[in-house]
């Protein structure tokens, strides 16, 4: 599984993907896989009220990537609430960032992997 930011041909990068740069607005023709690098936490927060199935708390931070001298932000989730601003992180592939059954529709229908950010 990939974590895929977008890049323009003027070296813009977004995360997530979008058809056209928000900065610039050429279209998106490449993505750039941010899954096997390390990022620095902006900021984060501990979240306690969390929709049906998401684990409470649920840790999440603001996460800068450096790709080739340009950055991106992610948001995601974290693996613990023990990091800190300025703390570098990876991200790491889960199988269930959400449980699949707690929400109202058919289960086999959520597929919830993905990624969370974990403290090098």
């Amino acid at each position: 599984m990939t974590l895929d930011a977008g890049r323009c041909p003027n070296g813009h990068l977004t995360y997530p993907t979008h058809p056209r740069c928000p900065e610039c607005g050429e279209p998106q023709e490449e993505t750039v896989d941010i899954a096997g690098g390390t990022g620095t936490v902006l900021t984060w927060t501990l979240a306690t009220a969390t929709p049906p199935g998401v684990r409470s708390p649920n840790p999440l931070a603001i996460v800068e990537f450096d790709v080739d001298g340009e950055s991106v932000r992610a948001l995601g989730q974290l693996t613990d609430e023990d990091v800190e601003t300025g703390d570098e992180v990876r991200p790491v592939h889960v199988e269930e960032l959400r449980e699949p059954g707690a929400g109202i529709r058919h289960p086999d229908s959520q597929d919830w992997d993905g990624y969370r950010f974990e403290p090098v």
